[in-house]
C-alpha cells in the first residue's frame, strides 16, 4: 500500500501555494501586460489579451481561444476573492473580446441557442466533407 507523504509549510520541498499565480504571470502561451486583469476598462483588457494572443508564437489554439482561456482561467481561479465590481469588468471584457473577434456577444438574441455543428461546437466551421454530407 502506498502512502502519501505530507509536506509541511516550512519544508524546503513544499510547492508554492499559488500555482495559479505562476500560470497567470508566466504563461507559456501568452505574454500578458502587467496588471491587465486589474484594469478598469473592459475594452482595453480585451484588446490587450487579443494583442498578446496574436503576437504569441507559442500558443496551441487559435488566438481567440487562447485569449478567452486566459481570461476565463483568471476569473475561475480568483473565485470569491475577486471583488464583484472587478468580476463584472472581466465578464464585460469577455463580451468585448468576442466583439473584437467578430463573435456573438452574450447579449445577442439567440446566443444561448446557437446551432451546433456535427462536432457539437457552437459556431465552429464544418470541414468541406462535413458540409457535403449535411
Amino acid at each position: 500500500m502506498l502512502c502519501r507523504q505530507h509536506v509541511r509549510p516550512g519544508d524546503s520541498t513544499a510547492q508554492p501555494a499559488q500555482w495559479s499565480q505562476r500560470v497567470t504571470q508566466g504563461s507559456n502561451a501568452l505574454d500578458l501586460e502587467p496588471g491587465v486583469f486589474t484594469w478598469h476598462d473592459p475594452r482595453a483588457i480585451a484588446q490587450s489579451l487579443k494583442d498578446s494572443a496574436e503576437m504569441s508564437q507559442r500558443k496551441k489554439a487559435t488566438s481567440f481561444q487562447s485569449a478567452m482561456s486566459m481570461l476565463t482561467f483568471y476569473l475561475n481561479r480568483a473565485g470569491s476573492q475577486l471583488p464583484a465590481e472587478q468580476r463584472a469588468r472581466l465578464e464585460a471584457a469577455k463580451d468585448e473580446l468576442r466583439e473584437l473577434y467578430g463573435r456573438a456577444r452574450h447579449d445577442t438574441p439567440g446566443f444561448e441557442t446557437a446551432p451546433k455543428n456535427k462536432r457539437g461546437a457552437p459556431g465552429a466551421p464544418l470541414s468541406p466533407a462535413q458540409e457535403l454530407t449535411g
